[in-house]
């Protein structure tokens, strides 16, 4: 093939289709940007990714979303997507020691309630501008503090204990002795300092048509401009970058070259790469010359999250439930998200992906025996995201330190390349507003560089 195949020429090159990537492509197809989105993975979507298993579509990754997150519920308004949520619940089981409580979903939270507000009491005065999570200088003390010595210091009894430590391992999915307190005060700041409204904002409402409604809508207005080319199972394999653009390789889904090129699979010379991987990944990114020390530090150190989420299809009916355990048990958190007239299907959490297998039936039943022992467990099913190449991280909770050290870094371009992820996000980080928020700001600060 000749030279001009082999260099094919963009305006920009976007690594990874996820929200991020597909938002950040939209907008510079809009400005007239000639513009190649590479995805390693036979889809779109990245840590999003509507699947049809256990007789519905359901959430492997990314589902939640509220009117509190500015940029995904502007994506729902935009596209006129509809917004759903899983039934209410009616029965609520918790642990205190190993016993076995029952009660409403308002008991439970009216028993976490007092840990919850003398935990986040002081949010505001932490982080009082999301927007702008930098902005208080003294946010480093609170940084090298985790969750879990922040809960110690209320000297919480054990029932009230264990249900804050299941509902944060809900939210973080990760061990709580490794994740910072920050971002237990980002997140209660995005809601305005009440943490009543950031659980809602983060554990209840979701897409009646799954997130694969809000990517397809992205993916299609992107590539309606007719600049903007998405090719899947295209993964990037190696970035070499000057003062005037970046050449650009990548494979054939395997990191195999596909027969174009010298070698390294087949290339594009872009004036401007956006990279949109996770905060893990970026230390297996070959890029010469190579990245800053401080984007490799944090993506060494990796993320805290490294929990699991489990979907179960059990016999119904049933009535809808939730149940907390403890940050110690294989599932921390379970709840109904869909019922059948002889069927229900939950959806689980777990701070440690290691502790179990989420496609394992037989361990995924033992795990619900913690609460209740007349569930029978028909199918399970879910996705190891810390094993997945193309992840190795769920959403982003980071440990100690590595907020207030590394966040401005991990945002700040490095010549040509510029870098928009969720995990980047100024105020939902970790969620799919980061994403929106993410690359709406990259892809201005492109064009700008452009222009």
């Amino acid at each position: 093939m000749g030279t001009e195949q082999q260099h094919e020429q963009v305006d920009v090159a976007v690594v990874g289709a996820g929200v991020a990537g597909l938002v950040a492509a939209r907008e510079l197809g809009r400005q007239g940007l000639r513009t190649v989105v590479l995805e390693a993975r036979d889809r779109l979507g990245g840590r999003t990714w509507t699947d049809h298993r256990l007789g519905r579509d359901l959430e492997i990754g990314g589902t939640w979303l509220h009117w509190t997150q500015p940029h995904a519920w502007a994506e729902v308004n935009r596209y006129g997507l509809e917004v759903t949520r899983g039934p209410r619940s009616e029965e609520t089981y918790w642990l205190a020691g190993d016993e076995v409580r029952r009660g409403t979903l308002d008991d439970f939270m009216n028993l976490i309630d007092p840990g919850m507000t003398r935990l986040l009491e002081e949010t505001m005065t932490w982080v009082p501008r999301p927007d702008d999570p930098l902005r208080n200088p003294d946010l480093a003390k609170a940084d090298a503090w985790t969750v879990q010595e922040k809960l110690a210091e209320l000297n919480l009894p054990e029932a009230e204990r264990n249900a804050n430590e299941a509902a944060w391992v809900g939210h973080f999915n990760a061990p709580l002795e490794e994740c910072s307190f920050v971002n237990a005060l980002r997140w209660t700041a995005a809601a305005a300092g009440h943490w009543h409204l950031m659980h809602e904002s983060t554990a209840i409402f979701r897409l009646a048509g799954g997130t694969k409604g809000l990517v397809a809508a992205v993916a299609a207005e992107a590539e309606s401009t007719g600049n903007v080319d998405i090719r899947l199972s295209s993964p990037v394999t190696r970035l070499a970058h000057d003062a005037d653009g970046a050449t650009v390789s990548y494979g054939d889904g395997h990191g195999r070259p596909n027969g174009t090129g010298n070698g390294n699979g087949r290339t594009v010379r872009a004036r401007r790469v956006i990279v949109t991987l996770g905060q893990n990944l970026l230390d297996g990114l070959d890029v010469t010359p190579a990245l800053p020390e401080e984007k490799l530090v944090p993506a060494r150190e990796k993320t805290a999250s490294q929990g699991a989420k489990a979907w179960i299809r059990v016999r119904g009916p049933i009535k809808p439930f939730f149940a907390y355990s403890s940050q110690h048990h294989p599932l921390s958190v379970v709840r109904t998200e869909f019922l059948g007239e002889d069927d229900a299907v939950l959806v689980a959490f777990g701070a440690d992906a290691t502790r179990i297998d989420v496609n394992d039936r037989d361990a995924i039943d033992a795990a619900l025996k913690v609460w209740r022992d007349d569930l029978e467990v028909l199918e399970v099913g879910g996705h190891d995201w810390m094993a997945d190449p193309h992840s190795r991280e769920t959403w982003l909770i980071q440990r100690p330190g590595q907020f207030t050290g590394h966040h401005a870094a991990l945002q700040a371009p490095v010549g040509v390349l510029h870098f928009a992820s969720g995990d980047l996000a100024n105020i939902w980080a970790g969620f799919i507003d980061g994403a929106v928020e993410s690359a709406t700001r990259v892809s201005r600060q492109v064009r700008e560089s452009l222009a």
